[in-house]
């Protein structure tokens, strides 16, 4: 008997409960047959999407169930609660230091009002020139002094040139266009006698 007959066979007898019977124990599945299937590259790729979702849905079950309390554990490890001595220590510290950064606030204030005042700049905007300490804050109202200055210049200098004088860079002692009273005086006073003779 070759495959053709044994086909036909089965096909012309199916109705047969002896054929059922053997037919249905040739197509069980047995944990041999599942395993070794499984172990080949096409049940590993069936297998492989179910086993990833299990996971996924472990991992977050676990996380949902676990996860916070672990945290917390944690964090109190690293963090533990304070007594209420501690606390008010604590408290006491941060109105030390607040008070020492107020005071040295108010120190560096006083400092950039004393020269602010002596450099003539206003007073209104010197808090925002304070820094951490006093040299960075004597710095900034150096910055501070230079650009004033130079917009009071620029200022001056508009108006002047508005007004059609010409303002001449110079002077003082050491300036020799302009004459003394006396100089004036005595060529006028030789001009007058040349004219009279």
């Amino acid at each position: 008997m070759n495959l053709a007959a044994v086909k036909k066979f089965l096909t012309d007898n199916k109705d047969n409960a002896e054929v059922q019977t053997y037919l249905g124990e040739l197509s069980a599945v047995s944990a041999d047959k599942v395993k070794g299937y499984l172990d080949t590259e096409d049940g590993k790729r069936l297998l492989q999407p179910r086993l990833d979702s299990y996971f996924t849905k472990g991992l977050d079950t676990w996380k949902a169930n676990n996860l916070e309390a672990l945290v917390a554990e944690e964090v109190a490890k690293r963090n533990p609660a304070q007594t209420e001595e501690q606390k008010r220590i604590a408290a006491l510290e941060k109105a030390l230091e607040d008070q020492k950064k107020e005071s040295q606030r108010e120190k560096l204030m006083n400092l950039a009002m004393k020269q602010a005042t002596e450099k003539k700049l206003p007073a209104d905007i010197v808090s925002f020139f304070l820094a951490e300490d006093e040299e960075k804050t004597n710095a900034n109202l150096a910055k501070l002094e230079e650009a004033y200055t130079k917009a009071v210049q620029a200022a001056v200098d508009s108006k002047f040139k508005e007004n059609g004088r010409q303002i001449n860079q110079g002077g003082g002692a050491g300036n020799t266009n302009i004459k003394s009273i006396q100089e004036m005086a005595a060529a006028h006073n030789i001009r007058n006698q040349q004219q009279n003779q």
